[in-house]
């Protein structure tokens, strides 16, 4: 089954068969060791068989056909039963385990332990000390596929959830382990608490037989001798697992202040370097996790809960959360350091009173509307939830930037939050964490449930600039987490609205009058529009277009298995064209129906369609119902994914309104300031006496970075001009966004006074910097191409294996 992909060019693929049979809940107990930089530890899945299980056979179609059903040998169990380190007895509350592993020796590199690892050659996998070759088994067993990468697999074996005491109060079967599984994850939503605690009891069940697997580059197979359909499959297995120094899913770093930390850093290859997963969207599932870390450590979590160390012995602790809002596999995230929490210096009772936590336990479930997702304890029908503008954040960093997070973070959560519930209505999640990230974070934000990475480029300059993108990953609950892209190479349905929503949400929370909030709205489209141009001259034809399937667009093979396309595609991490043109797309829509009249649709469309998978049909179909006829014109879907969705370049519609758009006054403005700049930088260095002084505007800095972009077609400035231009602007200070702009003039010009500006950034705003790396070599400057190589050997051992790879093909 092994999948030969070129980690340079090609798709990804997601191998899981969720057609088959479906994992609803994961139990991980894992213990972080950072000598040895691995995590490792036990994953309990319980599942569900899908509704099209069927006895596979070698006919069966695959998106991969499968060669574990040629001449795959699968490893059978010794004898002898080897007991799982995790299987201990619990208590009656939670029963998470409490034993502490917080150091084990040298760092595994080699892989070669005798483990089953994932390899890129997957033939001739050697055998451990569990298992062992016996040859083909055939194509008789059910196969469970999970999607799996960079992983060492030491053990599967079912777990015996009948022999957990107290089972039989809630199952008519006591005795029937799938039984008793399916209905623990049927319970109703009000039963969550205890859902909970009985998934824990169960994931601490001893084993009851070990299963044969079998592992290769992108996935791990297993199967029970003799069991050949889906139903009768094992409903709960124990995965014992180490994850490996090099995996992709996350990254062991330094932090800010030098500490050591890890943490899931958005790979294109999402969790399944961390644990061993259904990756595709469909498998939507709740989790809950045991991490144990040395006690120095604070570890974060995608989780419901706001968690609390709990210390145990040998210098550890121990902490726990969960989450019982099914969603894909993808969105967990979990970060792991020496982190500092900002709190505010005074915490009035009003500010108490707006942001009490509203949990599932205590939800007031009167009833707001139908929901139309799978049962879980929703915020949307809590009524008291749903009047809850500000939701309890907290934030962390590193202990050295904790002041600039007090000054510029701190007091923008609460009016971002605010002003994202008076848009659209109910948060989707109770709580939210905000985790400063070490500088060799790739972007400037992520958004997980419960849980915002921001990089710590956003907390320089004016708040702006953190504003804005604090606002993109709060609007990422709603489109990205709370109503996912049922294919994920639809990215622009989180994406584009995430980055049309970020606008509105920032001028409400700077409560705007309605023309600032207008004309900030237009020079940003302004900006946009240049992005967009820019991105279409200088990118392949084929990864410009957002719908790339077309009429295929939500199809996966009869298993479930699918690819996304150009998932593995390093140039991809780089463009930005499902923000972009999914921005102007609904930009375009919402200037069709009037401001008004959209938000008040997108507010029964998120709670229409919350804790759901939507494709791009499911949102335009909805939306041109809900606009009279007469005004439609020629809107219509098929239109729409001619236009917008389904084709390269520049979408006619958006050049047209363009061509016929009038500037605003504050483009008006940079106009006239590049006017000004063009006339002193053209001024002889000896004036004469009668020549006025050219008088500047003071400029917000979305404007400078307009400003800057024009400087930047001109042809030269000399070294007079942009020092004038640095002083007048104090270049230097503004926010990242603007010091970008100003490095490329210095590259551009060579202004050799201000390459420490271009060191500085290249270290310290590394998300932002790749660009820049290109701009030093393309200039042909030996001293340029010095800076760059000398910046890169600094920091390439502190990047992320993409960036660094782009950026050393670059220098080198």
């Amino acid at each position: 089954m092994d999948i030969k992909l070129d980690p340079s060019r090609d798709d990804l693929p997601l191998m899981a068969n969720t057609s088959h049979i479906l994992v609803k809940h994961y139990v991980l107990d894992l213990d972080v060791d950072f000598e040895s930089q691995i995590i490792e530890g036990t994953i309990v899945l319980f599942f569900e068989s899908g509704n099209k299980f069927k006895k596979q056979s070698s006919s069966t179609e695959e998106t991969y056909p499968s060669e574990s059903n040629k001449a795959c040998k699968f490893r059978t169990p010794e004898p002898c039963h080897i007991p799982v380190t995790n299987t201990r007895t619990v208590s009656s509350k939670m029963g998470y385990n409490d034993l502490v592993i917080c150091g084990k020796g040298e760092k595994d590199t080699s892989g070669k332990d005798g483990n089953h690892d994932n390899q890129e050659q997957a033939s001739g996998i050697s055998s451990s000390k569990y298992c062992c070759d016996t040859g083909n088994h055939g194509s008789e067993d059910f196969l469970l596929v999970l999607d799996c990468c960079d992983l060492s697999v030491l053990k599967v074996e079912e777990v015996d959830v009948a022999a957990v005491p107290g089972i039989e109060k809630f199952t008519r079967s006591p005795k029937l382990r799938n039984q008793i599984v399916r209905e623990l994850v049927a319970l109703p939503a009000d039963r969550w608490r205890e859902q909970l605690d009985y998934y824990a009891r169960c994931s601490q069940a001893p084993g009851c037989g070990e299963l044969l697997f079998d592992i290769d580059t992108w996935s791990l197979q297993i199967r029970k001798t003799g069991v050949q359909t889906a139903t009768d499959f094992p409903h709960a297995i124990r995965i014992q697992y180490t994850t490996k120094p090099q995996g992709r899913s996350v990254t062991w770093t330094s932090d800010q202040s030098g500490r050591p930390c890890v943490y899931t850093m958005g790979s294109p290859i999402n969790n399944r370097a961390l644990f061993p997963c259904q990756e595709p969207p469909v498998a939507m599932s709740t989790w809950q996790a045991t991490v144990r870390a040395a006690a120095s450590f604070v570890v974060l979590m995608s989780g419901e809960n706001s968690a609390k160390p709990t210390q145990l012995r040998e210098g550890c602790s121990s902490w726990h959360y969960y989450v019982t809002m099914p969603m894909p596999a993808s969105t967990f995230t979990i970060a792991v350091g020496s982190w500092t929490e900002t709190k505010p210096e005074i915490c009035s009772s009003d500010d108490l009173a707006t942001e009490k936590s509203f949990s599932p336990f205590e939800a007031d479930f009167r009833y707001v509307g139908v929901c139309g997702h799978m049962e879980y304890p929703c915020r949307f029908q809590n009524a008291s939830a749903t009047t809850q503008e500000i939701i309890p954040h907290r934030i962390f960093a590193p202990v050295c930037l904790k002041g600039a997070c007090q000054e510029t973070l701190l007091p923008l959560i609460p009016p971002c939050l605010s002003a994202a519930h008076s848009v659209l209505g109910t948060h989707p999640f109770s709580r939210l964490d905000v985790l400063i990230v070490p500088a060799n974070f790739p972007s400037l934000g992520m958004a997980s449930p419960h849980l915002v990475f921001l990089s710590q480029s956003t907390l320089t300059g004016m708040s702006q600039f953190c504003g804005t993108r604090l606002c993109h990953e709060i609007a990422h609950a709603w489109f990205g987490l709370a109503i996912g892209a049922r294919d994920w190479t639809e990215e622009w349905l989180s994406e584009g609205f995430a980055t049309h929503l970020e606008d509105v949400f920032w001028a409400k929370a700077q409560q705007l009058a309605p023309h600032e909030a207008q004309e900030q709205r237009e020079l940003r489209a302004c900006l946009r529009w240049r992005r967009l141009q820019d991105e279409m001259r200088n990118s392949p034809e084929d990864m410009q277009v957002l719908r790339p399937n077309k009429e295929k667009t939500g199809h996966v093979s009869d298993s479930g298995s699918s690819v996304i396309k150009h998932g593995l595609n390093p140039d991809k991490v780089f463009m930005q064209v499902h923000y972009l043109k999914g921005y102007f797309l609904l930009r375009f829509l919402a200037r069709r129906l009037g401001g008004d009249t959209y938000f008040s649709f997108l507010r029964k469309f998120v709670h229409k369609f919350h804790g759901q998978l939507i494709l791009s049909q499911d949102f335009l179909q909805m939306l041109l119902e809900s606009i009279p006829e007469e005004r439609r014109l020629e809107l219509s879907v098929e239109n729409i994914f001619q236009d917008w969705l389904e084709s390269s370049g520049i979408p006619q519609p958006l050049q047209r309104e363009r061509l016929a758009g009038a500037e605003c006054g504050l483009v008006r403005q940079v106009s006239a300031e590049v006017a000004k700049w063009v006339r002193v930088n053209r001024r002889p260095r000896k004036r004469k006496r009668k020549e006025t002084e050219e008088v500047l505007e003071k400029l917000l800095p979305d404007q400078l970075v307009l400003l800057l972009e024009h400087l930047l077609e001109q042809r030269t400035l000399n070294p007079r001009t942009l020092q004038r231009l640095e002083r007048t602007y104090h270049l230097s200070e503004q926010d990242a966004e603007v010091r970008h702009r100003w490095c490329e003039l210095v590259v551009k010009h060579k202004y050799t006074e201000a390459y420490r500006h271009v060191e500085r950034f290249l270290q310290e705003d590394r998300a932002m910097g790749i660009y820049l790396y290109g701009e030093l070599m393309v200039s042909e400057d030996a001293r340029q191409q010095r800076l760059a190589r000398r910046c890169f050997e600094l920091s390439k051992e502190q990047m992320d294996r993409s960036s660094a790879e782009v950026v050393a093909e670059m220098l080198y």
